[in-house]
């Protein structure tokens, strides 16, 4: 659909369970340990889990897991020897320690063999910010693959709705399509817009009750408005393995979530050209940013960061620089 951009103003406001992959809650041999066993029944493949705030992460079991077009089809585990990830623990952490900020960090691979998750601080909660658009973009999108509501259909503006963001046509009486919400909401993360969605899909409470019911049990999204890496990682996973909508739902979101205005976090810490769909969130000292990679070097994988302490350019520069240290350690899995 088309945007018309004499209706914007260019004003921006520094404003899963994982399903199936943190699976088992790690004790490491010091003690630190500080990831959530979120556990969705349905689910049949393990994955290797290191949650770790010390850089020699502990390991189980691993299995296999291959991916189409971004969804992905479980086979049941298979017994191997664990992979080392002491090498991104490591380097996360060294970036995680020098920047002085508080950090959440949460990494599932999709592709190749033996997958992994590997997650810092993952339980711990943060400000969403605007990452709250992103729970209720996925409920959309599955209401709508699901046939309950229709993506050209209107909702009307409420003087309750408006919070200050990147349009000024919103007054008593203007009604948006679904698509034009969510366009705003996605690619702009405009406040007012995302506000408007979250009221259409049932409200704050509904929306977390649905969220919850996906492994987002430490999260209160939109009202309290808080989350953790884990939790934004659980409704990714949801996301990309097709529970949710599917392919139709997929095909409603991730082009709503790719190339945004805002591409400084997990997009600039991968190599030009790799197509990253992701949902930022800044205010104040808060930078996030929850991605899905959709190529990485030995297949998609998942990063979700969250930081508090630093905001604006460094708080970018930060959440890039951990991207970047993912894609270094996915790209020495493939060779």
């Amino acid at each position: 659909m088309t945007l018309s951009l004499s209706r914007m103003v260019v004003r921006r406001r520094v404003s899963a369970s994982l399903l199936l992959a943190i699976a088992i809650v790690m004790v490491l041999a010091l003690g630190a340990v500080d990831v959530q066993a979120k556990l969705r029944a349905g689910t049949s493949s393990a994955l290797v889990t290191s949650s770790t705030k010390d850089p020699s992460p502990t390991q189980t079991s691993s299995g296999s897991s291959d991916i189409g077009t971004i969804d992905v089809s479980t086979v049941a585990p298979i017994v191997a020897a664990p992979r080392d990830l002491s090498v991104l623990a490591t380097a996360a952490q060294q970036v995680i320690a020098s920047s002085g900020a508080s950090v959440g960090v949460t990494v599932v691979e999709l592709g190749g063999t033996d997958p992994v998750v590997w997650s810092v601080n993952a339980s711990e909660v943060f400000t969403a910010a605007s990452t709250y658009k992103l729970a209720a973009l996925m409920l959309e999108a599955e209401n709508i693959a699901a046939g309950n509501t229709d993506p050209n259909g209107l909702v009307c503006y409420q003087p309750v709705d408006y919070e200050d963001g990147w349009f000024d046509d919103y007054a008593d009486g203007a009604c948006f399509t679904r698509n034009e919400l969510a366009l705003r909401a996605g690619k702009y993360s405009d406040n007012t817009a995302g506000h408007m969605l979250v009221r259409d899909v049932g409200g704050a409470d509904a929306l977390n009750v649905w969220a919850a019911s996906l492994g987002a049990t430490s999260s209160a999204f939109s009202v309290g408005n808080t989350t953790t890496a884990a939790d934004l990682a659980a409704l990714w996973l949801a996301e990309v393995q097709g529970t949710i909508g599917g392919a139709a739902a997929q095909a409603w979101l991730y082009p709503l979530l790719t190339d945004t205005r805002t591409e400084s976090g997990v997009p600039a810490g991968v190599p030009g050209g790799v197509v990253v769909v992701h949902k930022t969130g800044t205010i104040d000292l808060v930078a996030n940013d929850a991605a899905l990679v959709t190529s990485g070097p030995d297949g998609p994988y998942l990063v979700v960061v969250m930081t508090d302490a630093l905001g604006g350019t460094e708080g970018w520069q930060l959440i890039a620089t951990i991207s970047a240290e993912v894609w270094e350690f996915e790209a020495s899995r493939s060779q």
